[in-house]
């Protein structure tokens, strides 16, 4: 059982160390047309995950929520995708 939880642990750090390496600067880059891949690849994994809408036969659409940076402390990107490709970009200053 220790085993498990130093397995989880450590994926864990490594899961918050990749989202954290990707260069904030790069999220003002994020633009409506875009490919999902294409933001995973600029900016990282994001730091939440939440679905709006998953209906059979329907586009999926979800958002992708960026915390504020060490770099950029103050701002909070969050993505709306619909069928894999950004329809909304959002920042909010988070004080």
């Amino acid at each position: 059982m220790n085993l498990t939880k130093t397995i989880v642990t450590l994926s864990l750090a490594a899961a918050s160390a990749s989202a954290m390496a990707a260069d904030a600067g790069e999220r003002r880059f994020i633009r409506a047309g875009m490919a999902e891949g294409e933001v995973l690849f600029r900016v990282g994994k994001p730091d939440h995950e939440a679905f709006i809408r998953i209906v059979r036969g329907q586009p999926e659409e979800k958002t992708w929520t960026y915390f504020p940076h060490p770099k950029d402390r103050q701002t909070l990107t969050i993505v709306t995708l619909r069928a894999g490709v950004v329809s909304a970009i959002e920042r909010k200053i988070a004080r």
